[in-house]
């Protein structure tokens, strides 16, 4: 297992990382130490790996448990987190692109992203909960059918996974777009509800995305806390087939992960993916239909407390945008 850090924002002092690394190494297990320890030596001083990468292993492929999916499968449906004001969260995290009539913004800036397209996608929608007869819709994903889309999770105080999402979307979109991408969403607040999971991969793969990234929060039991990175297995049958996207895929995800682990200091999931922060599915619609590199991120766990209370948090809610866009501009400046 590797986890990439940013290989190109210029580097603190080596022995600041060496503290970094202490301190970081008593939040995660000891499957990670090796990776903190690789970071803090191995990094040139124009922040670039020396000799490639760490060496990767597989990451573990666990079924979901009690985990909520991130996709239509398996998602918690929670009364709870029913949204007060319909899914209108424009908050001051949003980009001040504007759109092009596509849903993209940021083209035309400059920076070192420029001329890559970044598609995020919001998991679910704050509208879902009123129209279960349109989200309950089925819809191929390859060789079977789910749910076009579910409701999602809420924090037992009933903060929704759908306004999580989407706050964090707007703040990672501002960010991307300061370093010139072209970044859409799938969507944003403005849809009743939706859209469907092969919609959503049908975004990304018209935009013709460099990268794609959903983000979620899951609803798990509490005690189970942490982030995870969903890679897409290798599916061919009907119309998936991520036989090409999936080495990528899983590139982008340790990038993705390893800056989340590094900017948040939030620890890898203790229930899901064997203290590596990876998991490995295949039945995730919004994975099986991409034809560009894409993952999912559960940024923690909504039903435990010490994560709820880290969701819930503004500050914590940039910290894991942030987190997020620097493992995206690792893998696209690779």
């Amino acid at each position: 297992m590797s986890y990439v850090t940013p290989d190109s924002d210029p580097r603190p002092p080596r022995r600041n990382r060496r503290a970094l690394t202490v301190t970081a190494a008593a939040l995660v297990p000891a499957a990670l130490i090796g990776w903190l320890v690789w970071q803090a030596t191995a990094d040139s001083g124009d922040g670039k790996p020396q000799g490639g990468s760490a060496p990767s292993v597989s990451a573990s492929s666990p079924s979901a448990g009690p985990s909520s999916s991130p996709d239509a499968s398996a998602s918690a449906t929670d009364p709870g987190g029913k949204d007060k004001d319909g899914g209108k969260d424009k908050d001051k995290g949003r980009g001040d692109g504007k759109e092009n009539g596509k849903g993209e913004t940021g083209k035309g800036r400059s920076g070192p992203l420029k001329g890559k397209t970044v598609v995020i996608d919001p998991g679910h929608n704050t509208g879902n909960s009123s129209h279960t007869a349109e989200i309950n819709r089925q819809v191929n994903i390859g060789a079977v059918s789910k749910e076009c889309d579910t409701t999602g999770t809420a924090t037992n105080g009933g903060y929704p996974e759908a306004k999580f999402t989407l706050d964090v979307a707007h703040r990672l979109r501002t960010l991307l777009e300061e370093q010139g991408a072209t970044v859409r969403l799938t969507h944003d607040g403005d849809r009743p509800w939706g859209p469907c999971v092969d919609e959503r991969a049908r975004i990304g793969n018209t935009a013709g995305a460099d990268a794609a990234v959903s983000i979620h929060a899951d609803g798990s039991a509490p005690g189970n806390r942490g982030f995870h990175v969903i890679l897409p297995a290798s599916v061919h049958a009907g119309a998936a087939d991520t036989r090409k996207i999936t080495a990528p895929s899983r590139e982008l995800g340790e990038r993705i992960a390893g800056n989340f682990l590094r900017v948040t200091r939030s620890a890898p999931s203790n229930y899901i993916g064997g203290g590596t922060g990876l998991d490995t599915r295949s039945d995730l619609g919004g994975l099986n239909l991409s034809t560009v590199p894409k993952v999912f991120i559960e940024c923690g766990n909504m039903r435990d407390a010490k994560d709820a209370a880290l969701v819930t948090s503004s500050d914590w809610r940039q910290k894991a945008a942030q987190g997020i866009s620097e493992g995206i501009q690792s893998f696209l400046r690779r």
